[in-house]
């Protein structure tokens, strides 16, 4: 398929992933890494409540709640820099 026709496909809404290659996709800034962290027993506990009352892995509370955190530094961080 040549790329205007892609396009076109991809503007109209149709189906395009069977123009495409996922085998060699890649996520940018998606690497992962693993680390070990020791929690407190209660911070554990705490954890698992929340992440069963959403229906989610501890595993998965805990990157989204970094994420969440870190996108919010980076906001603060940002907002300082624009008001020197």
């Amino acid at each position: 398929m040549k790329a205007d026709e892609f396009d076109k496909k991809f503007d109209e809404g149709g189906d395009i992933l069977d123009a495409l290659d996922l085998s060699k996709a890649k996520r940018t800034m998606h690497d992962q890494k693993r680390v070990n962290v020791d929690f407190p027993a209660w911070m554990i506990e705490s954890l698992d409540k929340e992440a069963d009352r959403i229906g989610v892995t501890r595993q998965s509370i805990i990157k989204v709640w970094l994420a969440e955190r870190l996108e919010e530094l980076a906001a603060n961080k940002a907002l300082q820099q624009a008001s020197r």
